[in-house]
């Protein structure tokens, strides 16, 4: 069996995690849980990988890193943060519950790349122990230079067994009737763009029409970069699928403690969801409560 791209750069510890390193630069993963709302209270659905750059032990941004990196290495840091996440859920994630995913759609612009990046995932899954069901794989659908290629990865995503999920949406120059053209099965609306409509009572309208859109066609929406106790009432009252934010839990870099979201009980979570038992969590205190722009009383 051929090794993966990805595991050529992974460096294995004691505790059964992983880290990476490309250039100079160290890598760990974090990961950030995923709340549905569930019956009045929050249940952990998901977790979302998200890379960690270090640069002789202090911690760098993202951004920062990405930006270093030149566009010919992007297709392989990409597998290599891929296979991180994967094989650090496998370790300290609970294995029932979903994992997200980023990728970037414009790496993936032929089908040899994909069938490639494809048949290495696979090995790496293999070795976490990770059934593809439980992978959630983000992509963006913005305007690239070719539609067909996204199309026909997100396609090719599909027919492995992933699930998808369109990242960001709202940002940019996003398009309902793109979004409907992916048939994805989650729709993460960008952070900026929702707090920008929670402001008033007319975009806090369109905000739950769209909501609304998504879910009546089986479209599970998630409202990410939920940081205060007035977002997080308003996205319940939205009917929004499931919440994302510092509120609820900041990233944890792994090994995690988010074991202890495990679900108590052996019955599978439904197929649609992947959910956990309901876990309680009471959100941190933050400012007082908002409608639309104008204070309240808490």
């Amino acid at each position: 069996m051929s090794r993966s791209l990805g595991l050529a750069h992974i460096i294995r510890h004691e505790d059964g995690t992983s880290s990476g390193v490309w250039g100079i630069y160290t890598l760990q993963s974090a990961f950030q849980p995923i709340f549905a709302f569930n019956e009045g209270k929050l249940a952990v659905a998901a977790f979302e990988g998200l890379i960690r750059p270090f640069r002789d032990g202090e911690p760098q941004s993202p951004m920062t890193f990405f930006s270093t990196c030149p566009a010919a290495d992007r297709l392989h840091v990409e597998a290599l943060t891929r296979t991180l996440h994967l094989l650090n859920a496998g370790a300290c994630l609970p294995r029932e519950i979903s994992i997200f995913i980023n990728f970037d759609p414009s790496v993936f612009t032929e089908r040899s790349i994909v069938d490639h990046a494809l048949r290495d995932m696979r090995l790496v899954l293999h070795e976490a122990g990770i059934d593809p069901g439980r992978v959630v794989c983000e992509v963006t659908e913005q305007r690239s230079a070719s539609q067909e290629a996204l199309h026909g990865f997100v396609a090719a995503l599909r027919a492995n067994g992933f699930r998808i999920a369109v990242d960001d949406y709202g940002a940019d120059d996003s398009d309902i009737t793109r979004v409907k053209e992916l048939s994805p099965d989650i729709v993460k609306f960008d952070a900026h763009w929702i707090t920008q409509l929670m402001e008033s009572g007319a975009g806090f309208a369109l905000l739950t029409s769209m909501v609304r859109s998504f879910e009546d066609q089986g479209i599970r929406t998630v409202f990410e970069g939920i940081e205060e106790g007035w977002q997080l009432e308003l996205a319940e009252r939205s009917g929004a699928s499931m919440v994302q934010g510092y509120v609820l839990a900041r990233p944890e870099l792994a090994p995690t403690s988010f074991r202890a979201f495990a679900k108590s009980s052996p019955e599978p979570a439904p197929a649609a969801s992947h959910a956990s038992a309901p876990v309680t969590v009471t959100p941190r205190k933050g400012r007082p409560a908002k409608a639309f722009g104008r204070r309240v009383s808490p």
